[in-house]
C-alpha cells in the first residue's frame, strides 16, 4: 500500500518518472524511506552532510544559509510536491551548495537514498540532467535572495517577502510575527518592526500579535515593483 502510493507520488512529482524503466522504478521505491520530521528539526546540515534527495508529501521545509555568526538567510522554503536536491550534495560533485535545511513544521518526506539515487543519476541521462537543472534553478533562488539583501531596500524586500505569503494563503491575513520574517528575511527583528510600523502608518498593513493583514493591496503591489 505504501510502495503504491510512493509510486503514485513519484509519478506525479518526478518529472523524469515516465523516463526510467520498471526496473528502476521498483529499485527507486525499495530505496526510498518515509520519514517524519518534527517542527525545527534540523534535516540537512551544510555541504558535508548527504542525507538523500527529498519529496515532501505533507509539511513544509525551509532552506537558508548560516554565517559564521550564526546569523540564518532563508533562500526558499519547499511544500508538498517540492523536490530538493541539494540535501544529496554528495551526487552533485561539480555542485556544491552549502546550505542548511530544517522541518519550519511537522512534516512527512519521502528520502531517496544518496548511493542509490548517485549510481541512478550515472546510468540514466534523464535522471542526471534533471538533478542539474534542478541544482540550477535553486541557484536562480540563491542569487535572487542574495540580489534583495545587497541591492534592494528594506521596504521594497519587506513588500515581495508580504506578496509571496499572500500568494501562498487564502484571504488577506499573514500569520507570521516579526521575530519569523526578520529570520526568512535575514535582517534584525528590530528593523522589520520599524519597516511595519512604517506600512502602517501609510495604510498597508493591519498588526496585530503574530498577524499581518493587508488592506491595501495596490500600494503594497506597487512597493514590490
Amino acid at each position: 500500500m505504501v510502495k503504491n502510493e510512493n509510486r503514485d507520488l513519484f509519478s506525479q512529482y518526478f518529472p523524469v518518472w515516465e523516463h526510467m524503466s520498471e526496473a528502476e522504478h521498483a529499485a527507486m521505491l525499495e530505496n526510498t524511506t518515509q520519514m517524519h520530521y518534527k517542527k525545527g528539526e534540523g534535516i540537512h546540515r551544510g555541504e558535508n552532510d548527504c542525507v538523500g534527495v527529498l519529496l515532501i508529501k505533507r509539511g513544509m521545509l525551509r532552506t537558508y544559509m548560516l554565517s559564521e555568526e550564526g546569523k540564518e538567510i532563508t533562500l526558499y522554503r519547499m511544500g508538498r510536491g517540492d523536490l530538493c536536491i541539494l540535501s544529496a550534495s554528495c551526487v552533485l560533485s561539480t555542485i556544491n551548495f552549502d546550505v542548511y535545511i530544517d522541518a519550519e513544521e511537522d512534516s512527512e518526506v519521502l528520502l531517496i537514498g544518496s548511493p542509490f539515487f548517485t549510481k541512478l543519476a550515472e546510468r540514466n541521462i534523464y535522471v542526471e540532467c534533471f538533478s542539474y537543472k534542478q541544482a540550477t534553478e535553486r541557484f536562480s533562488d540563491v542569487m535572487w535572495a542574495m540580489q534583495q539583501i545587497l541591492f534592494m531596500s528594506m521596504d521594497k524586500r519587506l513588500a515581495i517577502f508580504l506578496w509571496d505569503e499572500l500568494s501562498k494563503s487564502e484571504g488577506d491575513t499573514i500569520h507570521l510575527t516579526h521575530e519569523q520574517i526578520a529570520k526568512y528575511m535575514g535582517s534584525a527583528r528590530e528593523v522589520v518592526t520599524r519597516m511595519f510600523k512604517y506600512f502602517a502608518a501609510e495604510g498597508i498593513v493591519e498588526l496585530s500579535r503574530g498577524d499581518i493583514r493587508i488592506i491595501n493591496r495596490k500600494k503594497l503591489r506597487s512597493l514590490t515593483q
